[in-house]
């Protein structure tokens, strides 16, 4: 199991090594230039070839991206040309923000799509199996940032039962922060439940016309017994799957969805970077959602070796 695992982070380093070039390269292929946005269009020829040599703009770029990638593997990502500071510091104060933000809609959405999986694939083919299909089938359409606004609409505009935006911390104020997270989190979380609920109710459906529940059954297991342990564990390997895919989209598009509800995480950090034209930042926050999409590939490559004795003899 331990050379499984060593294989796939190898194979997961070098995903991450090509964003780091894809990140470099894209941004400043982009148009416009930080010294144009930081000293205006009125800035004379040298003020800008100073400000260019100052942040060693003016170097070919591949002499830039070997400097940048040795800073990168000592931990330092640079500083930001906006904002004055080390870009990990700038990260690391927006990061709670980001992942609470990103594991309260996780928990949303797999509550939410596990539930409706298990319902659909227990009744299927009824009325009910129906209904969750349209639920699931709205959470796969609806772009994130028009239901956020909608949710803005309803519960704080109309009603005024939720706030707009902003974000409290959950240790220093758990109702609050709650209060503040809901419209969020449901906003971003509901787009992945439908996948999630999609992919319980397939993957039941084939456990559930199993033979060893039919054992299970005639041997008088009770029913919750067989769907959740006998059914649903035979089933899990594939709601692993998309489940880990669900908490890696989530982090990426927590920046719509920030940005909507004004929230102070890392989100807007990148969309504001983008239009300053703050390289540093941008690399650093790309490189951030890239290392967490690894990370949660690599923890459901754990979680399959864990779950599925099959993967660990197949490993072994």
């Amino acid at each position: 199991m331990t050379g499984f695992l060593a294989s796939r982070a190898l194979s997961l380093a070098f995903v991450l090594w090509l964003v780091t070039v894809i990140a470099f390269v894209v941004i400043r292929l982009a148009p416009g230039d930080p010294s144009a946005i930081m000293l205006g269009s009125d800035a004379t020829p040298k003020a800008v070839a100073e400000f260019r040599a100052k942040y060693g703009l003016d170097r070919p770029i591949a002499v830039q991206y070997v400097a940048w990638l040795g800073r990168v593997v000592r931990g330092d990502l640079g500083t930001s040309i906006y904002l004055g500071r080390p870009v990990t510091t700038a990260i690391l104060e927006r990061l709670p923000v980001s992942l609470t933000l990103t594991l309260a809609a996780f928990l949303i959405a797999v509550v939410l799509g596990v539930t409706l999986g298990l319902v659909a694939a227990y009744w299927h083919d009824t009325w009910v199996d129906r209904a969750v299909s349209v639920v699931a089938a709205l959470g796969l359409s609806m772009p994130s940032f028009w239901l956020g606004i909608c949710l803005i609409y309803l519960f704080a505009v109309r009603w005024a039962l939720l706030p707009s935006g902003g974000f409290v911390e959950p240790w220093v104020d758990p109702p609050a922060s709650l209060r503040h997270l809901l419209l969020p989190a449901f906003a971003l979380g509901y787009l992945q439940s439908g996948l999630i609920a999609r992919m319980t109710r397939t993957s039941m459906l084939e456990a559930l016309r199993g033979d060893f529940v039919r054992t299970a059954r005639s041997k008088g297991v009770a029913e919750l017994r067989v769907v959740v342990k006998h059914a649903f564990r035979n089933a899990l390997i594939p709601v692993l799957t998309v489940s880990g895919i669900a908490l890696a989209v989530l982090f990426g598009g927590a920046v719509v969805i920030e940005t909507v509800f004004t929230l102070p995480g890392v989100g807007r950090l990148l969309v504001n970077a983008v239009v300053r034209r703050d390289y540093a930042v941008v690399q650093g926050t790309l490189l951030l959602v890239a290392l967490w999409y690894v990370l949660v590939n690599m923890a459901v490559d754990f979680l399959y070796t864990v779950s599925d004795p099959r993967v660990r003899l197949r490993a072994s």
